[in-house]
């Protein structure tokens, strides 16, 4: 039987099992005494009743005494008389209002039950408070998941995220060391750092303090108590001075050293001194060439041609003389298409090719990949760090400034990791190397620190961590940035980084939970990068495909559209025939094994990207980046793909009230498929949120010769929405006339009802009808 604070007392003294007391005693006597003593009369006379007065029952004296001799009886008595002193404990503690553990443990008339009674509670009583202790202390350990390094905080070195004794409450300690002496209601509160700075106050009487005072338990726990109060102050001094982590803790002034107690001295000088030997025992591996192989990376190109031949691309070598240029969006940027020259080659792609591949690759411990890939999304992500990286370095000396902190948030399998990080890379390994002398690479259990000053390349495994070493540069004075790629590390960055003078991006898996409170954490800006368009993709075929026949050409960029249109712009699915296969399988059992409340539920459709990590969002939703109040880049889920999209929608329709389906469409309208548009438009009017953005966006379309504007409807009566939507059917079923209502919506069942697909009257002068015509763009 599990015990808990809320257990009745009943229960912990009996645990719930059978009491002898209430056995019958000629079950007894048959059970123990082979019969002997058995009386008709006494069947239903309980053994509680029998030994109050055994002759009433048993008449033979002689039989009775043979009975009292055997070691059964005795037995048996014993029990029997535990169990009603037991039961007679329970109605006076019932009567005094402590009917629970909980309530025991503040019960200050202990004393007052029998010995038998005070033990079985407070035995339970320690077990149960000891097991939350225990729990606690998980959690606390859980919670810190502390890892000594240089970045540790004084504070975490000393307790190592251990629940602290000074905190316990004082009666609780009376309970689990000293069986309850001492302990008084009025105490319930009180913590042990208040009771050991004055016991008198707590517990007055004289005698009873010394009593406690006398046992080597209250000796060890006051010693236990004490420590962790010096070292409490002593983490306070120490950050008075600035001393809050354990690097700065081995460069402290002997001053400083000197201010704490000896026992909190030599926690931390034992712990910088092992992990120091850690380090020197595990030097980083410096990899031969592979600085070099990144560093002068061979450029090329893919331009789309008009009128070209084929797949209307060709591929260049080197850089493109026009990249692309970008415009002040917000605090970010976008891509200004407005200053590309008409007719002209525009470049659709860049590649890097560095013949070691890129960390990418060198921590998947795989063959080599050699390209990364750049398209416009990539560059963007280059544009704004070099932004952030120009404000810093362009900033006064004397003033502290730190780049700002990122997150790149996009579709998982679109290259954010082998595009953009190794781009990333690349173009800081080539910023001014005196402004920005190192550049760290985290991925997975690998850290690459890249020497700009040197030209190497070290690999950092467990120990020493780069955190330990980034911070030690830090202190130096020595500049940095980091690329912390989360695709394979399941966990938040250090919480030392970044550290002083070193700008950072994270670049996130497809479980976020934890980088988001990252983000969170240390006021992280996100940049949202989209999936490539279909001509980036339709680039990177041509260059795999460069040295093979246009025919050749053509055919493997058909194959891999169609791709495309199952699966997504994913490009870890897109390119190989097993990886799409798998992957296309997959995502059609997603569908096929869904509700559409799990549909709806899990897939966000509509909705800012958050943490909902489930396996339908992994293999049904993209991201795209979306702007909203302040210009500010925000990321929007939306469906994957043209035939993910008809499968997925197709079952939302069909299971969901229309009602329900519209409104669930209003949160993507943007990228819903023209063919729900045009299905259900009319009936999204009836949606005030709907509603009150097409009032916004209304345009006129004036005919060629007429300049004067004319009034809508819809924005002329803003205080106006529609009460109910009717559907006419067609004439042949319509018996009488059919009153018409203002501001009513009206959609008309008939295929070829002339020009509108609804309408609606307006009370105005003159009488006014407007009519809703549904089309796509162009159409």
């Amino acid at each position: 039987m599990k015990f808990t604070m809320s257990t009745n007392i009943e229960d912990v003294l009996f645990k719930g099992e059978f009491c002898y007391k209430d056995m019958n005693l000629n079950d007894f006597l048959t059970r123990e005494l082979e019969g002997g003593g058995v009386v008709d009369a006494n069947w239903n006379v309980l053994l509680r009743e029998f030994l109050k007065e055994p002759a009433r029952y048993i008449h033979d004296a002689g039989v009775l005494n043979e009975i009292k001799k055997t070691g059964a009886y005795a037995r048996m008595e014993g029990t029997v008389r535990e169990e009603m002193d037991l039961e007679e404990a329970v109605r006076r503690l019932h009567h005094e209002r402590v009917v629970s553990l909980r309530q025991w443990k503040d019960h200050e008339g202990k004393y007052t039950v029998t010995p038998v009674t005070r033990r079985k509670l407070n035995e339970v009583l320690t077990q149960v408070l000891r097991e939350e202790h225990r729990e606690a202390e998980e959690r606390a350990r859980w919670d810190q998941q502390q890892v000594i390094n240089l970045s540790a905080k004084v504070e975490d070195v000393l307790f190592k995220g251990r629940v602290r004794v000074k905190d316990m409450q004082l009666n609780d300690f009376l309970v689990m060391e000293l069986d309850g002496m001492g302990i008084l209601p009025a105490n319930r509160n009180v913590l042990l750092r208040d009771f050991f700075i004055y016991p008198s106050r707590y517990i007055s009487d004289v005698f009873l303090l010394l009593d406690i005072k006398a046992s080597d338990r209250y000796k060890r726990m006051e010693r236990a108590v004490r420590d962790e109060m010096d070292m409490e102050e002593d983490v306070r001094r120490l950050y008075e001075k600035g001393v809050d982590n354990l690097l700065k803790w081995s460069l402290a002034t002997a001053e400083v050293k000197a201010n704490v107690h000896n026992l909190t001295k030599r926690f931390l000088d034992a712990a910088f001194i092992e992990l120091m030997s850690s380090m020197k025992m595990s030097a980083p591996i410096k990899l031969e060439g592979c600085y070099e192989s990144v560093y002068n990376a061979s450029w090329h190109h893919v331009v789309e041609v008009p009128g070209g031949e084929g797949t209307g691309m060709e591929v260049k070598e080197g850089k493109p003389e026009q990249q692309w240029t970008y415009k002040k969006v917000g605090n970010t940027l976008e891509k200004d298409d407005g200053v590309e020259q008409s007719g002209a080659a525009s470049l659709r792609l860049m590649v890097l090719t560095s013949d070691k591949g890129w960390p990418y690759s060198w921590e998947q411990g795989v063959e080599s990949l050699p390209d990364c890939y750049v398209n416009c999304e990539v560059e963007r992500v280059w544009q704004i760090v070099k932004g952030d990286l120009t404000a810093w370095f362009s900033t006064h000396p004397g003033t502290y400034f730190t780049p700002k902190r990122r997150v790149l948030v996009g579709t998982p399998g679109i290259g954010k990791s082998m595009a953009a990080g190794s781009y990333l890379l690349y173009q800081l390994l080539h910023y001014d190397a005196e402004q920005l002398p190192m550049v760290a690479y985290v991925i997975g259990s690998q850290s690459f620190l890249f020497d700009k000053i040197t030209k190497t390349v070290s690999v950092y495994m467990d120990d020493p961590r780069i955190d330990d070493v980034v911070n030690i540069f830090s202190l130096r004075g020595v500049k940095g940035y980091i690329i912390y790629d989360a695709t394979l590390a399941f966990r938040q960055p250090p919480a030392g980084l970044p550290c002083r003078g070193w700008g950072m991006i994270v670049v996130t898996p497809p479980d976020k939970n934890e980088y988001e409170r990252w983000a969170k954490k240390m006021d992280a800006t996100a940049i949202v990068t989209n999936c490539p368009e279909e001509n980036d993709v339709r680039a990177m075929c041509i260059w795999m495909k460069r040295n093979r026949p246009l025919q050749e050409q053509a055919e493997h960029w058909k194959e891999v559209r169609g791709r495309m249109n199952s699966v997504g712009p994913i490009l870890r699915f897109i390119f190989g025939k097993q990886a799409y296969d798998d992957r296309i399988k997959a995502c059609q059992q997603a569908v096929d094994g869904s509700t559409a409340s799990e549909l709806e539920r899990n897939l966000g459709i509509g909705c800012c990207y958050s943490s909902n990590d489930s396996d339908l969002s992994r293999k049904l939703v993209r991201v795209v980046r979306v702007r909203r109040g302040n210009s500010i880049e925000s990321p929007l889920t939306v469906l994957i793909s043209p035939h993910l999209e008809r499968e997925t929608l197709s079952r939302l329709e069909n299971e969901m009230k229309q009602s329900d389906f519209v409104f669930f469409v209003l949160r993507f309208w943007d990228y819903v498929p023209p063919y729900i548009i045009e299905k259900h438009a009319v009936s999204a009017f009836m949606n005030e949120d709907f509603l009150r953005a097409i009032r916004l966006k209304i345009k006129e379309l004036r005919p060629p010769g007429r300049r004067e504007p004319h009034s809508y409807a819809l924005k002329e009566h803003t205080d106006k929405s529609f009460t109910r939507k009717e559907v006419l059917p067609p004439p042949e079923r319509l018996s009488n006339p059919v009153a018409m209502d203002h501001w009513v919506l009206y959609e008309p069942k008939v295929h070829n009802f002339p020009l509108v697909d609804g309408f609606f009257f307006v009370d105005s002068n003159p009488k006014t009808l407007v009519g809703l015509r549904i089309t796509t763009a162009g159409g």
